[in-house]
């Protein structure tokens, strides 16, 4: 009994620090993943990309987090496989230094966290502030999940159990090095598994030999996880995991054997034992960050011989690249990579009218014609990636694709047509909303402007959730995109109710801007509606949807649950 309740308090502890690692990872996200998209694709320096990547990862407790941003941005062109690997090498560091920060003693600030936390949740009303709010309690419950795991763990150490476990992973270290990776992988966190591994070795647990042992085995484990998040992406962009896992994965192995072979666990005790690992993590992934950041340009090549396009699946991205060839026989390649093919060209549309949308509101601002010629010329193109997505879906030979196969390529077919119509929004309705402005010359309040740059800035966090569910079919992101649906309408109504009320009180600039104020509003919010749609498939598929609410009753304000 003893055995298995120690079996269940150390299940209980890894679940939630698991979730704690994740509720925080999340948040991030959510909050913050439009400038993330910003900051990872504007470096053409490897070692600034991989300096982003490990801001990034430590941000957001995760590389593996990084690790899927990144292959996500090389499938839809906005950045080379060069700056995709050297951030994914900068996201190890990046991870490395949390466990750093989280090992400290900080049980003194889970009160105050939890309180914090738990208020802002709880009782704004803003989705912002509730975010912060589950970043906070996310904190909170990983310094929670420690404190859980070393008192699971502390009365058993005297008894005959636990040693000889540990006993056996310290003189079998290449056990130990599977079971690190194992566990990572199952617990898809690198965080979570090594945080646990330095906690046990804290308190005497397990040795420091078979804690580093475990460490490295983590290491490959988490070189794991990207790879099976990106599993249903092209070639040519599941090559920066591959590499990753090459490169972390054969120094992780050489250290490993180095270091048993050679028996020097001593010369690593710089420390405590505890934070004698920690070093050892963050120097190995220092010294693979800067030993392959200045090659990663040059392992280009030797990993498009290592992962080959197949030729049916080559000729299809060839003749997508350039949307007025018309597209070959997709009979000649197999559903899947057909498939994957019309994917990676919706996350080039959701790009395109990404690249419409963001600069919009400075049409608004100055009378630009060569900038409203721009985006007409942009809406064409995303027009003819429309025409060519039908035409290659309905040539598809359903009699080789299985229902779900031909049901998912009329879902994506659908949405091509929602982006389509994305494009309209800001190529017609917005660019001829700035022309009237200009032409009466109207002016916007300041504080009505202000409300207008606010819901631009909403908007534009969605455009990365829609490539994230289109990458991996994530349910967070898509019941995110869905509940941010109703944020945008209650931005979009708390502004129109604004306005009438700037109207009641006589302000000028109000009256002459009034028609443009709220079809801006309406355009966008449609625009917001379009770029979401991507997520209703998916929740439909589990159940997360009927009609068009969500299972789980929205509040008033319909925040994230």
């Amino acid at each position: 009994m003893a055995i298995a309740g120690f079996l269940i308090e150390i299940f209980a502890a890894t679940m939630l620090l698991l979730f704690a690692v994740r509720l925080v990872r999340t948040g991030i996200e959510r909050r913050f993943g439009a400038l993330f998209q910003s900051i990872l694709t504007r470096h053409t320096n490897s070692f600034v990309a991989g300096g982003a990547g490990m801001v990034l990862a430590t941000i957001l407790q995760s590389s593996a987090a990084v690790a899927v941003l990144l292959t996500g941005f090389a499938a839809a062109g906005m950045v080379s496989f060069g700056m995709a690997l050297a951030g994914v090498l900068g996201a190890d560091l990046g991870s490395a230094l949390v466990i750093q920060v989280l090992s400290y003693d900080l049980g003194w600030l889970q009160p105050a966290l939890l309180a914090l936390g738990g208020w802002l949740y709880l009782k704004s009303d803003r989705a912002n502030v509730r975010l912060m709010g589950r970043i906070i309690l996310g904190v909170a419950f990983i310094l929670v999940s420690l404190q859980f795991l070393r008192e699971a763990v502390d009365p058993i150490r005297e008894s005959a159990f636990l040693p000889a476990i540990a006993g056996y992973l310290e003189n079998d270290y290449f056990t130990a090095f599977i079971v690190g990776a194992v566990l990572a992988f199952v617990m898809h966190s690198s965080v979570a598994t090594i945080l646990m591994c330095v906690t046990l070795v804290q308190i005497g647990a397990i040795p420091f030999a078979a804690g580093l042992s475990l460490v490295l085995g983590a290491n490959l484990g988490s070189a794991f996880i990207p790879i099976w998040l990106t599993r249903d992406l092209t070639i040519s962009a599941r090559r920066v995991p591959l590499a990753n896992l090459l490169l972390r994965g054969s120094a992780a192995l050489v250290m490993l054997i180095a270091v048993n072979v050679t028996n020097t666990h001593e010369a690593l005790m710089i420390a405590g034992a505890g934070q004698s690992l920690i070093f050892a993590h963050i120097g190995f992934n220092l010294a693979v960050f800067l030993l392959a950041t200045g090659f990663v340009n040059w392992l280009e090549r030797p990993m498009t011989l290592l992962m080959p396009e197949p030729k049916a699946e080559a000729n299809v991205m060839d003749q997508f690249t350039d949307v007025l060839t018309p597209l070959g026989d997709p009979s000649a390649s197999g559903a899947s990579v057909a498939m994957s093919s019309v994917r990676h060209e919706l996350l080039q549309m959701v790009t395109q009218v990404e690249r419409m949308f963001r600069p919009v509101l400075d049409i608004y601002e100055q009378d630009d014609g060569d900038a409203i010629s721009a985006l007409w010329e942009q809406d064409k193109k995303v027009n003819a990636q429309l025409t060519e997505i039908r035409r290659f879906v309905a040539r598809m030979p359903r009699q080789n694709m299985s229902k779900a196969q031909v049901k998912s390529a009329r879902e994506l077919v659908e949405y091509a047509i929602r982006l389509e119509a994305a494009g309209d929004v800001v190529s017609n309705r917005m660019t001829r909303t700035a022309q009237i402005k200009h032409t009466e010359r109207s002016e916007f309040s300041a504080q009505g402007w202000k409300e207008l740059t606010d819901l631009h800035a909403e908007v534009l966090e969605s455009f990365s959730l829609a490539r994230h569910v289109l990458l991996v079919d994530d349910m967070d992101c898509a019941r995110r995109l869905v509940l941010d649906k109703a944020e945008v309408k209650r931005m979009s109504r708390d502004s129109r109710k604004a306005h009438l009320k700037r109207l009641e009180r006589g302000q000028t600039e109000s009256f002459q801007s009034s028609d443009l104020h709220l079809e801006t509003l309406r355009s966008m919010r449609d625009l917001h509606g379009h770029i979401a749609a991507i997520a209703y498939p998916i929740l439909y598929k589990s159940g997360q949807v009927l009609e068009t609410r969500l299972v789980m009753e929205m509040e008033k304000n319909a925040t994230e649950d």
